[in-house]
């Protein structure tokens, strides 16, 4: 066994077009007694996941303040997780407002949610925006992982066209940017972002790879089994355990990706949708959720963005109940029974992000967990969908932070504080510290 050297923190399980990354184990640490300092400081893993047209904000918010309150209908499937997230009340995203830009509070809604930018009215190529705070802390931390940030979605956008009142598609479908006038477009493709997470530097053993997986059925784990078995004969019976668990949830995300292939093969040829991507929604939400904690477990990104639906979305939700367009059914006019569809629609997403939060809870990392050393904001640009207003959003941060943060609260802050002081305030903790992001006054307190 590897004993009285360490093995160092970037090793990979390699094989043909393979490079596999490796969660924290004990032997990549000093000692055993810097363990559970090393786990409990970091490395911190931020992601920042939102959702288009809104909230139903009465049965969003939470009636008390602190640690006593109850958790409203939408934000009920957290329950199990209450004491790791943070219930933020009163942020303001001002530059969603028009501003004397007329129409376009989807677009605009998106494109500042993390610049904290009013958005260049235009449905041209002179799009700008602002740089975003997940771009800002790639900047600064992102030469340490393999991937300085991951953007994920489940719907692609164009970055032309005009998709709200006059502002481009590209508003409407992409949260990060890299720079004012690029933004970084989404991955949707499970398999696809499957093959990145994975591949080796080789381009020409990585098709080759793919290939040979396609034409035999093979797994990637196939090609990394030398690799894993020389290295588990070396570990202790802890390590071992969690190698073995690691490759057992790779292996299952593949597999689950397989099977939505196989599916899509035997579907009508009329179906414009990736062999990648399942039809099941839910499904599509979850494995790219399974995907971002493999990338946090094997430290190949600390910086994530995830849209669950371009703003604005139409998309139907007839899988619960709701086959009623989610942008229409949010102009409810105070109709009760569009109004308890909405709040269906918000719950299915809340359950959704609870179960990546979950995984993330019961993911081990050093004598932690990954929920320990993460921040991760949940939320949309737009308060109540009915009325369009940018104040009193529906945002939750969730996670320690490395011991920086105490969940388990609702707070309520004072009317019209900048979102962006939120972001500032991450930015401190993850060593990517800027004097100020778009609209923001200040840093976030009683985190």
């Amino acid at each position: 066994m590897i004993e009285n050297r360490r093995l160092p923190r970037r090793t990979v399980l390699k094989g043909f077009g393979t490079a596999m990354a490796l969660p924290l184990l004990e032997v990549m640490v000093p000692s055993a007694a810097r363990a559970a300092a090393v786990a409990e400081a970091g490395p911190l893993r931020t992601a920042f996941f939102y959702v288009p047209n809104g909230a139903h904000m009465q049965d969003w918010t939470p009636q008390a303040t602190g640690s006593e309150f109850a958790l409203p209908y939408i934000l009920e499937p957290l329950a199990p997780l209450k004491s790791e997230l943070l219930v933020l009340s009163g942020l303001t995203l001002d530059k969603a407002r028009a501003n004397g830009d007329g129409g376009g509070d989807h677009a605009r809604s998106l494109a500042s949610f993390l610049t904290a930018c009013q958005a260049r009215k235009t449905d041209g190529a002179n799009i700008r925006a602002g740089i975003s705070v997940d771009q800002v802390a790639a900047q600064h931390v992102g030469h340490r992982t393999r991937f300085p940030s991951l953007e994920l979605g489940c719907d692609r956008g164009s970055n032309s066209g005009n998709c709200d009142s006059g502002y481009s598609c590209a508003y409407s479908a992409n949260i990060s940017w890299r720079t004012p006038t690029t933004p970084s477009s989404k991955e949707v493709d499970p398999r696809l972002l499957f093959e990145r997470l994975f591949a080796g530097s080789n381009l020409a053993e990585v098709a080759e790879n793919r290939f040979k997986r396609q034409r035999y059925q093979q797994s990637i784990l196939d090609f990394v089994l030398d690799d894993a078995q020389r290295l588990g004969s070396q570990l202790g019976a802890g390590d071992r355990r969690k190698l073995d668990e690691y490759i057992s949830s790779v292996r299952d995300v593949e597999r689950r990706i397989t099977r939505v292939e196989n599916t899509a093969t035997k579907e009508l040829p009329a179906i414009a949708r990736p062999a990648g991507i399942p039809a099941d929604y839910g499904e599509h939400i979850r494995l790219l959720a399974d995907l971002l904690i493999l990338a946090f477990q094997g430290d190949l990104t600390r910086v994530a963005t995830y849209v669950f639906a371009n703003e604005g979305s139409n998309r139907s939700y007839a899988a619960i109940g709701v086959p009623e367009g989610h942008h229409d059914l949010s102009h409810h006019g105070n109709d009760a029974a569009k109004q308890n569809k909405i709040r269906e629609i918000n719950r299915f997403h809340v359950t959704q992000f609870a179960y990546f939060l979950e995984k993330l809870r019961s993911t081990s990392e050093g004598s932690g967990k990954l929920l320990d050393s993460a921040m991760i904001v949940y939320g949309s640009g737009i308060g109540d969908g009915n009325a369009h207003n940018h104040d009193n959003l529906p945002i939750l941060l969730c996670g320690r932070g490395g011991g920086t943060i105490t969940p388990g609260r609702h707070i309520r802050y004072e009317a019209e504080t900048p979102l962006a002081n939120l972001h500032l305030s991450l930015l401190d903790r993850i060593e990517s510290p800027i004097p100020k992001l778009g609209d923001s006054t200040g840093r976030l307190g009683d985190l």
